[in-house]
């Protein structure tokens, strides 16, 4: 009996010692997270109302760290990109996909170059914080698969919100290291006059974005989505590994500077648009599209000095379920360069006459 209850003890012991909670104390944040026990669990704000990091705020391997901002504002000198992981290359980052982080709760971070930086992760959560004035992105995540970000703020981006990419490391390419599966859930962001993308999702397959919002000044681009290996823009996406984006009721409070949402994907890549509100007259087309399926629904209001602009000769477009206004018409007339509401502009090299064999509208509201 005596040796049953030593057991029961240990195994107490040994449990109540497996993880551990500490709190921030005032001063150095970034001194304090490279200094983390290796213990830690969970790391709480709750020793002051506000807290600074001129520097980077490493985040050590860990199978799952939660940061909780207990409702704290953090300032970040202008150099730091807030909560952020280290890779060399792609063989440490593939190691790296067993650390996931939780980082919730912040009253707001500000400043830096970003606030959360994440690289080379499974199943990590940002939720229900805000960030304001980063001079690079808000949230930045490289390789981050099956990340949810959700109830976030981002205000007065210098450039960009929220980006979900592939890694840019040495070894790191746009079919080794994507963010595939992530969500983006109810996140804001709050433009400034410099801001170039709200939500930019890059060389990533099955993005999904529900309930977004994007408002204040106008962006070059709400949303900019795109597979292009190389970055370039004027050439079509040809990711072998990228297969579908989805967005769902995003709300439009502007007038893009370039184009509200940019669409270059696979040619074989599903890109679904629901229920999209732009709200008031645009003056650059509400979508340029270069390639990819896209499929506009649920489209319930359209002005009628919307624009859907393509780059391209044959773009594969369904429409269902939208605005009899987002028409495109049996016949392209005049210069074949405009069908409806479907024009060319900007044409790539040889694509300057309209063909319709891969565009259909149905069930138009009445």
């Amino acid at each position: 009996m005596r040796s049953q209850l030593l057991t029961i003890v240990s195994v107490c012991l040994s449990l109540s010692v497996s993880g551990k909670e500490y709190v921030v104390p005032a001063g150095d944040v970034s001194a304090f997270f490279a200094k983390l026990p290796a213990d830690a669990t969970t790391v709480r704000f709750s020793a002051a109302a506000e807290y600074r990091a001129n520097g980077d705020i490493v985040l050590p391997a860990r199978q799952l760290l939660i940061i909780d901002g207990a409702g704290a504002k953090l300032i970040l000198g202008a150099n730091s990109n807030g909560f952020t992981v280290r890779i060399a290359d792609q063989q440490e980052a593939n190691k790296r996909t067993t650390s996931r982080y939780t980082i919730r709760d912040f009253a707001a971070i500000e400043g830096g170059r970003k606030a959360i930086d994440l690289k080379a992760t499974l199943g990590s959560t940002i939720s229900n914080c805000r960030f304001t004035g980063q001079a690079e992105a808000a949230i930045d995540l490289r390789f981050c698969l099956m990340a949810r970000v959700q109830n976030v703020l981002v205000t007065n981006p210098a450039k960009r919100g929220i980006v979900v990419r592939q890694g840019d490391w040495p070894g790191a390419n746009g079919t080794n290291s994507q963010s595939n599966s992530t969500v983006l859930d109810q996140c804001r962001v709050f433009c400034s006059k410099t801001t170039t993308q709200a939500f930019t999702i890059l060389n990533t397959g099955g993005v999904r974005m529900t309930d977004c919002i994007s408002e204040g000044a106008g962006p070059e681009h709400d949303l900019f989505l795109s597979a292009t290996m190389d970055g370039n823009e004027e050439s079509l996406a040809r990711n072998p590994v990228v297969k579908s984006f989805h967005l769902s009721n995003f709300h439009i409070e502007h007038k893009a500077r370039l184009a509200s949402i940019h669409v270059n994907m696979p040619v074989k890549a599903v890109v679904d648009l629901q229920n999209v509100y732009w709200n008031g007259p645009q003056t650059a087309p509400v979508i340029l599209y270069m390639s990819g399926q896209l499929n506009l629904s649920d489209i319930g209001w359209w002005d009628k000095g919307y624009v859907i602009a393509t780059r391209v000769s044959a773009p594969r477009i369904n429409v269902d379920r939208c605005h009899n206004g987002l028409s495109i018409d049996a016949k392209v007339g005049g210069a074949a360069t405009r069908s409806g509401v479907l024009e060319i502009r900007q044409p790539l090299l040889g694509q300057t006459t309209l063909k319709l064999e891969h565009v259909r509208v149905q069930r138009p509201s009445m």
